[in-house]
């Protein structure tokens, strides 16, 4: 056999391998609390970064050449490979993760000064953040955006920004760890004394809810914990998964055509993300994309993969101890913060506790916590403003994101 079908047949094991794991690591987070806790991001991180440690090469193997050249540098077979692969999956995540986003006008008016208390306390946050901690650091000012933006939507967000700002690796990884440990605080913080310190600095006292409201959201918490892939091959679902490529797929060459068309020399990635999210939000002005229900699930998935992917090409070796502290610092800073300054826009703007408190969830952690949060609470009233708030944040967060990246440059 060639060598050149055993190293394609190489590369296919290991696409099979990135694959089909996360399916596996999300079926242990579902059977074992513990896993679930930590969470299925966390997990793939650890088993992509022992993948990328194994002492396996191209070369060794089929005895090919491990680096090939590009612009005159040495580069990895193995790493340009994963690094084509890891590009591919956020583009065609963002549009999918996009197209079931629906916003709430009914409380539009709340929506409104929570959307602006948050930004600003975002924006304020990692400007302070910067200054005191991400100054120094390398790439201070693309890490600041990379906050600012999953401040704002979580983690899509800053795959998203890392991609557009063509960030290393290990920064990315590292930052997403510091970011579920510091998010980890921050919810001990809410549910000991946090949500009942802004009930009374706020003068509002604890809601109640009625046996029908609590059904409903403990309905809510039920299905965010329900395996969304459990029928993804049934043929509705694989008429869904063709309709979302094909939408995706659409977006995706548009895009692609005007980043080739009209962006400046250097800004191709800049334009073609910014433009997968204008065009993912406005697919969901269309009936037959916003109804494509399982596009959401399809998207995250993606994410999981390129979890993997990413943490499997991080060098360890590289990484520094003190950027790693100013790093810590800057994330929890911009956090907690922004948390801090909403909190005090929101007591102004004449916005109760509950709806501040869970816009904070919304925008820091992303939609799928705001169930929790709000049962927590015992306000039904929180659900539909967390879970639309954070549906914008999703939609606002890239473009969050490469605005502050390029305002802390010039500080």
């Amino acid at each position: 056999m060639s060598t050149a079908i055993l190293l394609t047949l190489y590369y296919a094991l290991l696409i099979m391998i990135f694959c089909v794991t996360p399916a596996g690591v999300l079926w242990l987070c579902r059977k074992y609390t513990i896993l679930g806790k930590i969470g299925p991001i966390m997990i793939l991180y650890a088993i992509g970064i022992v993948i990328g440690n194994i002492p396996i090469n191209p070369e060794d193997i089929f005895g090919v050449p491990a680096e090939k050249m590009v612009n005159g540098e040495p580069i990895s077979i193995l790493a340009s490979f994963k690094e084509m692969f890891s590009s591919a999956l956020v583009p065609l995540a963002i549009p999918m993760m996009l197209f079931g986003c629906t916003f709430n006008r009914n409380e539009l008016s709340l929506q409104i000064r929570l959307l602006i208390s948050g930004v600003i306390s975002v924006c304020l946050a990692t400007v302070g953040g910067y200054l005191l901690f991400g100054k120094g650091l390398h790439n201070g000012a693309e890490i600041g955006g990379m906050i600012a933006g999953k401040c704002t939507g979580g983690t899509l967000n800053m795959a998203a920004i890392q991609q557009m700002l063509q960030m290393d690796k290990e920064t990315y990884i590292m930052l997403n760890t510091y970011d579920m440990i510091i998010c980890f605080v921050y919810f001990v913080f809410l549910f000991s004394v946090g949500i009942k310190m802004f009930r009374h600095l706020y003068r509002q006292g604890k809601s109640t809810m009625t046996e029908e409201e609590r059904a409903e959201i403990q309905r809510e918490i039920e299905e965010s914990k329900r395996n969304p892939y459990e029928d993804i091959f049934s043929p509705q679902g694989l008429r869904e998964i063709g309709k979302t490529l094909l939408a995706t797929v659409i977006i995706l060459v548009i895009s692609a055509g005007v980043a080739i068309a009209l962006s400046p020399k250097g800004w191709f990635s800049v334009v073609f993300i910014l433009m997968l999210t204008t065009l993912g939000i406005a697919g969901t002005f269309f009936k037959r994309i916003r109804n494509l229900t399982r596009s959401y699930d399809i998207g995250m998935y993606l994410i999981y993969i390129f979890s993997m992917v990413i943490a499997s090409m991080a060098d360890l070796s590289r990484l520094q101890l003190a950027e790693g502290i100013n790093q810590f610092a800057f994330i929890a800073f911009a956090i907690f913060v922004s948390l801090a300054i909403h909190a005090l826009l929101c007591r102004l703007f004449k916005v109760d506790a509950d709806s501040m408190v869970i816009s904070s969830v919304a925008f820091i952690n992303s939609p799928p916590f705001v169930p929790m949060v709000s049962a927590f609470m015992h306000n039904k009233k929180t659900l539909v403003t967390g879970l639309s708030i954070g549906l914008i944040g999703y939609a606002i967060g890239n473009y969050l994101g490469f605005i502050m990246a390029e305002l802390l440059a010039k500080l």
